[in-house]
């Protein structure tokens, strides 16, 4: 049911923002080198120091065309890539380009952008080559700076400086990578329990929905999730039918207490099936019967739905080896007209329904005989065009008393029902009939008006139905 779920964010639904998020920091990330790119080369050319702009150049062209060759097909991996490429080489290419260490002020500390920024963009995982390569890129470093360091300062060696410059920046570049490595996965693995609880949270849900909805109507337990707290309805045109298994209570007295519920869940599962084939509201079971109605959520042919529900009872009672073995029967009684419907109780809530409609189903159901279908008038006068009905009969209520009821047979096939709406007149010779004259034949058709239903005197014929 759409409006009882559906409230928690699906794993699915998580990881594209994830997603999302991740491109949109790559992109803010480019935009952010590039202008520190172009700002450190004019900083350098005011403070009087020649720098070759070859290589801030060539990182401003492949930065930016990577950058529009990702908006224009969508390739988060290669502008990824070329993204990291960029911001672990361009450094220590620069760095190598001025001198040392010292000369360049240790420019190849924004290398280190390249594997933080590939434990947010790829994951902690996908970071390790790009640490990896920033630490041997560092060493190297440190092994350029040992052997054309030279001279001293402040009683230190250049080579002892550029060494420890190394040291110090693939110390402390490791334990920066290690905390957030280390808060990247205690952030997963959160993410995860969450996701877990979520899921559990979810499932429990459900099957309190599915709980709900076998005891409520779908649309009744949907009033109540919105905290509705009194249900109370008034239906003018409601068909209401029960269905009472014959010889039950009998047979219930000789079979074990398993044997008698797998029999009557047998019966009951077969009528919850049809209940949900036809689109009707099953209300309750009591003991042995079963309660159905139609019209609750205006479906505009529910009284012909309940018969045809109630003639698939009938025959699947008749036809069920099992139940025919223990000689088991049915009796329905159906009846059409208005009710009130509403939930009661506020711990174990019940649905039901209330009115003369539903006292009228009832007592045609006790007095119905096994296997028979009885109608009230209201229903025999929406399916008589459709259905066949024995002769009406007279039967006294408790409480209503005398009142038409009506034995549903069978529902009226097409060819049928084209046949008893234009019946086939049969042309009989009048000189059968002796002594023959105009008046003579109208007086026959007079006297025989189920026979005889039209006369021409001009073909001296008679038309018979």
């Amino acid at each position: 049911m759409t409006g009882l779920s559906g409230v928690l964010k699906t794993d699915s639904d998580v990881a594209d923002a994830q997603d999302k998020l991740r491109r949109s920091l790559l992109v803010f990330a480019c935009a952010l080198m590039s202008c520190a790119v172009m700002l450190w080369l004019a900083i350098y050319w005011m403070m009087g120091l020649e720098y070759s702009t070859n290589v801030p150049l060539a990182y401003q062209i492949i930065s930016i065309t990577s950058l529009l060759i990702y908006l224009k097909n969508g390739n988060f991996i290669i502008f990824r890539f070329v993204q990291l490429s960029l911001f672990l080489f361009s450094p220590f290419i620069m760095q190598w380009s001025i001198g040392s260490s010292v000369a360049s002020s240790g420019l190849m500390l924004w290398a280190l952008l390249s594997p933080i920024a590939a434990v947010v963009v790829a994951g902690w995982r996908e970071s390790i080559p790009w640490f990896v390569a920033y630490i041997v890129l560092t060493i190297l470093t440190g092994v350029f700076d040992y052997f054309l360091g030279v001279g001293e300062q402040d009683g230190v060696s250049m080579k002892t400086v550029g060494v420890f410059f190394a040291i110090n920046f693939t110390a402390m570049s490791s334990i920066l990578y290690i905390l957030l490595r280390h808060f990247v996965l205690e952030t997963e693995k959160i993410r995860q329990q969450l996701s877990q609880q979520h899921q559990l949270l979810e499932d429990a849900r459900n099957q309190s929905e599915r709980l709900l909805l076998n005891v409520l109507p779908a649309h009744i337990a949907l009033r109540l999730k919105d905290k509705q707290s009194l249900i109370a309805d008034a239906h003018p045109d409601v068909t209401v039918m029960f269905a009472d298994i014959v010889n039950f209570t009998q047979l219930a007295e000789q079979l074990p207490p398993e044997r008698m519920i797998d029999l009557l869940n047998t019966v009951f599962s077969w009528l919850d099936s049809f209940s949900e084939k036809y689109g009707l509201e099953k209300i309750k079971t009591i003991g042995d019967a079963y309660m159905v109605a139609g019209g609750l959520t205006n479906s505009p042919d529910h009284v012909s739905k309940v018969a045809d529900m109630a003639l698939e009872i009938r025959s699947f009672i008749a036809t069920h080896p099992e139940l025919s073995r223990y000689n088991l029967g049915i009796h329905i009684g159906i009846a059409t007209g208005p009710v009130v419907a509403g939930v009661i109780g506020t711990k174990r809530f019940i649905y039901d329904l209330w009115g003369d409609t539903v006292n009228t189903a009832n007592r045609l159901t006790a007095d119905a005989e096994v296997d028979q279908i009885l109608v009230d008038k209201n229903t025999y006068a929406r399916l008589r065009a459709d259905y066949q009905f024995d002769q009406v009969k007279m039967t006294y209520l408790k409480g209503k008393g005398e009142i038409a009821v009506y034995g549903l047979l069978n529902k009226v096939s097409e060819p049928h029902k084209k046949a008893v709406a234009a019946p086939q007149r049969q042309k009989i010779n009048i000189h059968k009939f002796p002594s023959y004259d105009p008046s003579s034949a109208q007086q026959l058709i007079k006297s025989n008006p189920n026979k005889l239903s039209a006369f021409d005197p001009t073909s001296t014929q008679i038309l018979k139905d």
